[in-house]
C-alpha cells in the first residue's frame, strides 16, 4: 500500500467517524430533551465526558504505550459502535448516562492512540500537511454534521442518527484494519499494569518534561490560551441570546458561519503547509484566535459577531494543525500515550475550574466583561508564545 493511499484511508476513516459524532451529538441532545424536557438533563450530557476522562487519564497512557495502538483503535471503535447502538434500547435516562459514560471511557483511549499511530505512520516532513487535511475534514464534519442530522431527524427520526453514528465507528474500525501495522510486538513492554508501573511512568513523563523545557514552555502557553478559549466558548450561546438579543436562528447562522471559516482556514492551511513552518501556524494561529474572541465578546451586532466567529474558526484551523505537528515532532512516540493522558487529566481539571469561574464571574459582574477579561489574558499568553516560538534560539531547539 503506497503512502498516499494510506494517508487518504486514514483521513476518510477518521473523518467519517467525526461526521457520525456530530450527527449523533445533535440527535442525543434532542432525544434526551424529548425524554425529560429538562435543560438540567441536557447539561448532564456535557459533564459525562470530562468525568470519564479524569477517571481513565492517569493510567490509560501506560496501556497505550505498551500495546499495539492500531489494534487498540480498532477495538475501541468496535466497542463504541456496539454501545451507541445499545442506547436505542435504554429504558431510562440513567441507563443512557451510564452507556455514555462507558462510551467515553473507551473513547479516552482513542485520541492518544491515534496520535501515536499518526506519528509512526506519517513521515515527519508530511505531518503538517496531514494535520491540515485532518483539520479540514473535521471542519467539514462540523459544518455538515448538524445540518445532516437535522435533515435526518425530520425525515427518518432521531433513532436513525444514533444508528448512523454506531455504523460510522464500525466503518472507521474497518478502514483502520485495512491500514498497515506500524510497530513490532517486540516494541512493547508487555506485562500487567501495576501501581509501581504507573508511578514509574509518571516519573518518566516528569523526566522528559524536565529535559524538554522549550517544548514544555510553549505547550503550557498554548494549552493555557486554548483552555481559556474553551471556557469562554461555553458562554457564547448566552452572550448571543442574552446580551446581543439575537434569535435562535441567528445563533444557528453564526455557528454555521464559524464552520465555513474553519473549513476555509483548513483548506488554506493544507495548501500552505509545506511552505510555512508549524511555528507560524501554531503561534499566530492561536494569537489571532484569541483576538477574535475579544472582538466577538466586544461586539454589539450580528454582523460583527458573525465576522468575529468566522475569522476565529479560520485561524483556529491553523493553530490546531500547527499544534498537532509540534506535539508529534517533540514528544517521542513511545511516550506519547503517557504524556498525553497525564496532560489531558491535568487540563481537564483546569478546564472545569476555569469554565466554572467564568460562569461565576459572569453572574457577579457581567457576562461581557468576564469573557473579555479572560480573552484578554489569553491574548497576553499568546503574545508570549509568539515571542518564544519565533526567536532565533527556538529554531535550534526544534
Amino acid at each position: 500500500m503506497n503512502g498516499r493511499l494510506k494517508t487518504m484511508l486514514l483521513i476518510v476513516g477518521l473523518g467519517f467517524s467525526n461526521l457520525g459524532n456530530w450527527i449523533y451529538f445533535v440527535a442525543i441532545n434532542i432525544m434526551v430533551l424529548n425524554i425529560t424536557g429538562s435543560a438540567t438533563a441536557l447539561a448532564g450530557l456535557f459533564v459525562i465526558r470530562p468525568i470519564a476522562m479524569l477517571v481513565t487519564n492517569f493510567w490509560s497512557g501506560s496501556i497505550i504505550d505498551r500495546i499495539n495502538v492500531r489494534k487498540l483503535m480498532i477495538f475501541v471503535d468496535v466497542i463504541r459502535g456496539i454501545l451507541i447502538g445499545l442506547i436505542l434500547f435504554a429504558p431510562s435516562l440513567l441507563v443512557i448516562y451510564a452507556l455514555m459514560f462507558v462510551i467515553n471511557l473507551f473513547g479516552s483511549f482513542f485520541g492518544p492512540s491515534s496520535s501515536v499511530y499518526i506519528t509512526k505512520l506519517i513521515p515527519t516532513e508530511k505531518r503538517q500537511r496531514f494535520n491540515s487535511l485532518i483539520s479540514m475534514t473535521n471542519s467539514c464534519a462540523f459544518l455538515l454534521g448538524p445540518a445532516i442530522s437535522g435533515l435526518l431527524i425530520m425525515t427518518v427520526g432521531v433513532h436513525f442518527c444514533i444508528v448512523f453514528n454506531a455504523i460510522s465507528f464500525i466503518v472507521c474500525a474497518f478502514i483502520i484494519f485495512l491500514l498497515p501495522d506500524v510497530e513490532n510486538n517486540s516494541d512493547h513492554a508487555r506485562g500487567k499494569i501495576s501501581f509501581n508501573i504507573l508511578v514509574n511512568d509518571l516519573r518518566a513523563v516528569v523526566k522528559f518534561s524536565k529535559s524538554s523545557i522549550f517544548f514544555i514552555s510553549i505547550y503550557i502557553l498554548f494549552q493555557a490560551a486554548a483552555l481559556i478559549g474553551y471556557a469562554i466558548d461555553s458562554q457564547e450561546a448566552a452572550f448571543i441570546k442574552m446580551v446581543l438579543k439575537l434569535s435562535d436562528m441567528d445563533y444557528g447562522n453564526i455557528i454555521s458561519i464559524t464552520g465555513v471559516g474553519s473549513l476555509l482556514g483548513s483548506f488554506i492551511a493544507a495548501l500552505t503547509s509545506q511552505k510555512i513552518s508549524y511555528r507560524w501556524f501554531m503561534s499566530y494561529g492561536i494569537l489571532l484566535t484569541t483576538f477574535f474572541y475579544i472582538l466577538f465578546y466586544a461586539s454589539s451586532s450580528f454582523i460583527i459577531a458573525a465576522l468575529s466567529f468566522a475569522l476565529l474558526g479560520f485561524f483556529m484551523s491553523f493553530a490546531s494543525a500547527g499544534y498537532a505537528t509540534c506535539f508529534q515532532n517533540h514528544v517521542p512516540a513511545e511516550m506519547m500515550g503517557r504524556f498525553a493522558s497525564i496532560a489531558d487529566m491535568i487540563q481537564g481539571t483546569i478546564q472545569i475550574m476555569i469554565t466554572l469561574l467564568v460562569g461565576l464571574l459572569a453572574d457577579l459582574i457581567s457576562l461581557r466583561l468576564s469573557c473579555l477579561l479572560f480573552a484578554g489574558f489569553a491574548c497576553l499568553l499568546c503574545i508570549l508564545l509568539c515571542l518564544k516560538m519565533l526567536t532565533p534560539s527556538s529554531r535550534v531547539k526544534g
